[in-house]
């Protein structure tokens, strides 16, 4: 009860609050013990490869953007499940086709395929339905190559049209981009990573049944620790703390979420990669209602999977 007066009364102050408890929690100090032990019982003269961030985390993005003249095809798929009440099932799958025109410039073309199975949840009517989703263009450039500086810094923009209300799924159109600041670095070179974004997202949104405009925009940080248990196999976790607010300048803060998860990656053969991420929103709150989630706004579980191969 006294995290939700906090909550509701200073967001920061309950953060701070909640991640101290996270800190000194028996849980974090044996996850980190355990890290700890890998990192002692693991040989100093291992063999490692070098870190290539790109497509290293699951929902975090690195600085890395590939080399001048690569090419690469990437799919992913994501879904996201649990809301306050009744079933809620949302997925969406990708297909990109990616490009290094020049040295630091990365450019992405993607076209999305979405579902939803939505029965019984309060607020939100029935969906059942799949359908082509929309399209985006991601543009990214790197500053700071972390190769050759203490850390590799990079920002993107992703402008995208869709055909469906994220959370709802009622037919739409939705316009929005996601802006990106992307900085990474290795406190152990070629054997751990560490990767912080900063996030900003708005939406405008016009759903085709009432033709009611709408706009919506999020904020946030997410942070990725992966450590290279040997050549080209890495694992590690997520964390990103989210607000969501009415208005594309933050104008009112809606809601507010934080997940934290696993995340593992594999380098195949043949120049291809496979990374598996799982998100859970363990702490939020919104603004309209009383409860340890906001489950309006998010939902209780994310999963991903991203495949890609370069040529």
């Amino acid at each position: 009860m006294q995290h939700r007066k906090m909550l509701r009364k200073s967001p920061e102050l309950w953060l701070d609050a909640f991640m101290a408890e996270l800190m000194a929690s028996r849980c974090f100090v044996a996850a980190k013990s355990c890290l700890m032990l890998a990192l002692v019982i693991i040989p100093t003269d291992a063999r490692t490869a070098a870190i290539d961030t790109e497509h290293l985390f699951g929902f975090t993005i690195g600085s890395d953007v590939g080399e001048v003249g690569e090419n690469e095809i990437e799919s992913s798929a994501t879904g996201r499940f649990g809301k306050q009440t009744g079933t809620y099932n949302a997925a969406s799958g990708t297909l990109s086709a990616e490009s290094v025109p020049i040295a630091n410039l990365r450019t992405e073309i993607t076209g999305e395929v979405l579902g939803y199975g939505i029965t019984g949840v309060g607020g939100l009517a029935d969906q059942q339905y799949a359908a082509f989703g929309g399209v985006s263009a991601d543009i990214r450039y790197r500053f700071l190559d972390r190769a050759t500086g203490p850390f590799g810094f990079a920002v993107g923009a992703e402008p995208s049209w869709g055909r469906a209300d994220d959370v709802t799924g009622e037919p739409a159109n939705q316009y929005g981009v996601d802006f990106v600041a992307a900085a990474d670095w290795e406190p152990i070179r070629d054997r751990v990573v560490a990767a912080f974004n900063l996030l900003y997202q708005p939406e405008t949104t016009r759903l085709k049944w009432t033709g009611t405009w709408s706009q919506q925009s999020t904020a946030g940080v997410a942070i990725g620790v992966m450590v290279q248990i040997r050549p080209g196999l890495f694992a590690g976790g997520e964390a990103r703390y989210l607000r969501t607010y009415d208005g594309i300048g933050l104008e009112t803060l809606a809601g507010q979420g934080f997940f934290i998860g696993p995340t593992v990656y594999m380098q195949l053969p043949e120049k291809a990669w496979i990374a598996v991420a799982w998100s859970a929103q363990v702490a939020g709150g919104t603004q309209a209602s009383v409860g340890p989630l906001d489950l309006v706004n998010f939902e209780r579980r994310q999963a991903r999977v991203l495949f890609g191969v370069n040529f």
